[in-house]
């Protein structure tokens, strides 16, 4: 089985209140995107990682090269990104044309703690048969569905409720026909519901949380100081 890795890193940053794009903001002495391709080169399995397409600001495409290894030179693709997060990951599913792999895991830069085996069981499941795979974790809070007038319209049972992290791996035919139509979405397996086929959910992880606000980015800073962090 053949794998190649996107990581969407071409985030502004706004939320973060940084003077640069998130993925070039530091965590424990390195950029948060230098942490997601140590996670995208760590992929492993029995397979092989063909490609790392890493989607940056437009105007950070030097500074994103200058961030690899001499040796990971050949195995990178640096693309700009573009308005919407659909259109950042369409330009990196557009350098895989060459190389087709049988499946593709698409990364948030912003999740760069998430553990090895986050990726393993997605990448398990691929290799098991499924065509769209993303890890959840088990929603806690009672959630409402709220009207624009405020007043609550629905309750839904929070047990069949979850909190979808990246990666999210997907066959190459699967991802490839959900973004041909072109739709916006917050995560790319909602593009593959809406052409009706399935998506399977795996265990996530706490530590896949994403670093939105500077409250994040703290508690991040806390756990690489603390134990059970790999640098």
């Amino acid at each position: 089985m053949s794998v190649a890795v996107i990581l969407v890193a071409a985030g502004s940053g706004t939320r973060l209140g940084a003077d640069r794009p998130k993925a070039f903001v530091r965590l424990a002495g390195r950029p948060l995107l230098r942490w997601a391709l140590d996670q995208a080169f760590a992929v492993s399995g029995g397979h092989d990682l063909l490609r790392v397409v890493v989607v940056a600001p437009p105007d950070r495409l030097d500074e994103t090269l200058a961030l690899l290894a001499p040796h990971e030179t050949e195995l990178v693709r640096v693309v700009a990104g573009g308005a919407e997060r659909s259109d950042s990951v369409n330009a990196g599913l557009g350098q895989l044309g060459d190389i087709a792999p049988d499946h593709v895991l698409i990364h948030d830069t912003a999740r760069c703690l998430t553990p090895p085996a986050v990726f393993e069981r997605v990448v398990a499941a691929l290799e098991a048969g499924d065509g769209a795979v993303v890890p959840g974790l088990a929603v806690a809070d009672t959630i409402k569905q709220v009207g624009p007038d405020g007043l609550v319209t629905h309750t839904p049972d929070r047990s069949g409720l979850r909190a979808v992290q990246t990666p999210q791996g997907f066959r190459l035919d699967v991802i490839t026909a959900a973004h041909r139509h072109g739709r916006q979405a917050t995560d790319d397996a909602a593009l593959v519901e809406a052409l009706g086929l399935p998506v399977r959910v795996v265990d996530g992880d706490p530590l896949a949380f994403k670093i939105t606000d500077a409250g994040d980015l703290e508690r991040a800073e806390r756990l690489c100081a603390g134990a059970g962090v790999p640098r």
